[in-house]
């Protein structure tokens, strides 16, 4: 998903700086919600200072490339004074499709939102951005967590399948062009309960924009 980011940015014009060590780095959540409080404190160490370098000291924005990873983040970075995190899809609604054309439309879209898009405030530029590049946008009835939480979904795949069954009864009983969300995690839990190729939103977008 970070490939098709740089792409759109890349077409529409907008420099997107990557910080050094970015393979090392992240929002923490990992550690946070199964209470391992030295990790945490690890990143909490480590991740800030080099964002706040990468964004010359808050004058740019951190754009995190996953609506989960966006809430650690912005959780993470809390305290760190005037650094702002925005979700990539929040920046892509904002920033990046009005510098963009839309060659290629699908007819239909089976939209995912996630529990930190919600959260988040998101769900709005999610539809802004699914809206562009597909003539029928649909959440399905039934839409709640897919309740992968993480690694969850991978230990348990059980507790996945119960979360979304409602959800994937109204996915399969029609056919759409496409099928997205906003989170690696959720578009595998998705993808499992539907048997459908769930990919992330931008990833369309960088499809429809080619």
């Amino acid at each position: 998903m970070a490939a098709a980011l740089l792409t759109l940015a890349d077409r529409a014009g907008v420099r997107l700086l990557v910080p050094e060590g970015i393979g090392s780095m992240c929002c923490g959540t990992p550690w946070s919600s199964k209470g391992l409080t030295a990790g945490y404190e690890a990143v909490r160490d480590r991740v800030p200072p080099a964002l706040r370098a990468a964004s010359r000291d808050g004058a740019l924005p951190v754009v995190s490339d996953a609506a989960s990873c966006t809430e650690g983040f912005a959780k993470l970075l809390a305290g760190a004074g005037d650094l702002r995190v925005v979700d990539a899809v929040g920046y892509a609604a904002a920033e990046l499709l009005p510098r963009l054309t839309v060659r290629r439309r699908l007819g239909s879209l089976a939209l995912h939102p996630t529990c930190s898009s919600t959260r988040l405030g998101l769900d709005d530029a999610l539809l802004t951005v699914a809206r562009a590049v597909a003539d029928e946008v649909v959440v399905p009835e039934g839409w709640q967590c897919c309740g992968f939480a993480g690694d969850r979904g991978l230990l348990h795949p059980e507790l996945t399948a119960s979360a979304t069954r409602a959800e994937a009864a109204a996915v399969t009983a029609r056919s759409f062009d496409g099928y997205a969300s906003v989170n690696r995690t959720c578009e595998i839990g998705m993808a499992r309960a539907t048997g459908q190729p769930y990919r992330h939103l931008l990833e369309l977008l960088a499809d429809a924009t080619a």
